[in-house]
Parts: C-alpha cells; sequence; structure tokens
C-alpha cells in the first residue's frame, strides 16, 4: 500500500557578507522586524534560483552564491520543512532598497555592533551571522543538483 506524500515547502535563506557587514531586510509581515533575506522556493524553481530571486526582491541586491553552510529540516504532523542557508556576495555595487516594495519596507548592510540595534525578528539572525563571521564551515554549491 503506497504512502500518502508528506507536504513539504523548501526555503532559501540567504546570508549576504560583505566585508565585515551583512545584508538585512525589514519585513512587511512578521511586526516589521529585521530579518536575512529569505523566501519559499516556487514549484518551477530550484533552491540556488529561489535564493537569488528573494535576495533581488527584498534588498535590491543582485548576489553571488558562494556556497551552502547549512542544510536545515523540521517535520511536524501537517508536513515538513526544509531550509537551506546560502552564503553569498553581492555581485555589485547596487546599494541596498530605501524604499518600501510588497515584501520588504528596506534594506541595509549593517556591523554586528549595528544589529543590536535593529529590531530583529529573532536570535537566530545574530546567531547565523555572528556564525559566518566566525569562519563558519561552507560547503560547495553542487551539493545541491536536480534529479
Amino acid at each position: 500500500m503506497p504512502r500518502e506524500p508528506v507536504p513539504t515547502w523548501f526555503y532559501a535563506l540567504v546570508i549576504v557578507r560583505k566585508d565585515d557587514r551583512f545584508l538585512v531586510v525589514r519585513e512587511r509581515k512578521h511586526g516589521q522586524r529585521w530579518y536575512l533575506p529569505a523566501g519559499r522556493a516556487e514549484a518551477w524553481e530550484t533552491l540556488d534560483v529561489a535564493a537569488v530571486r528573494e535576495t533581488l526582491e527584498e534588498s535590491g541586491v543582485p548576489i553571488v552564491l558562494e556556497g551552502i553552510l547549512k542544510v536545515q529540516h523540521t517535520p511536524s504532523g501537517a508536513g515538513a520543512r526544509v531550509r537551506i542557508l546560502f552564503l553569498a556576495r553581492p555581485a555589485d555595487d547596487t546599494p541596498p532598497r530605501s524604499t518600501p516594495n510588497e515584501h520588504t519596507l528596506e534594506a541595509r548592510f549593517v556591523t554586528l555592533r549595528e544589529l543590536n540595534e535593529l529590531s530583529l525578528r529573532g536570535p537566530e539572525v545574530k546567531a547565523i551571522f555572528e556564525w559566518v563571521a566566525a569562519g563558519a564551515p561552507v560547503a560547495p554549491l553542487d551539493l545541491l543538483g536536480v534529479e
């Protein structure tokens, strides 16, 4: 007897680092707090494409993905969530958006010290940035592939 498929949502979270600064976005949802560029992959896109798209939509900053920091799988009674944390750098000198759009209110590069002055969506943001600043291991992008 075949088993029912498990509904699973796939998310790309992007840690964009420029020297000693990290890209954060102020979200329209979630209490208008600061978070990293992130979002759910669409049915037609791979996770790396979702990472680039979400970062551009939310921050206005084009990026180059450098690797994978972590893969997280969180099952629940209703399904499961898979998150890929990507490390990226800006593709050029395009400044972050300072005007609202349908996704976010604004974006900026901040140091770890400046991060303390922002109302963050949760402590995860600072923990991830500190982990990356301390030299988190980075896996190659080809770890992800298409079947």
